[in-house]
């Protein structure tokens, strides 16, 4: 049971940040995106 806990806490340990990494770059993608826009509308 000890060994279930320490691996489902070692994952979220290393799965956190990565949703963090994954939304950043989503945010940059979506900037690109606006500044392209923005460029075409001129």
């Amino acid at each position: 049971m000890k060994k279930i806990a320490t691996l489902t806490l070692m994952f979220l340990m290393l799965g956190l940040p990565a949703c963090n990494t994954v939304s950043g770059m989503g945010k940059d993608i979506k900037k690109g995106g606006e500044a392209i826009e923005k460029a075409a509308n001129k």
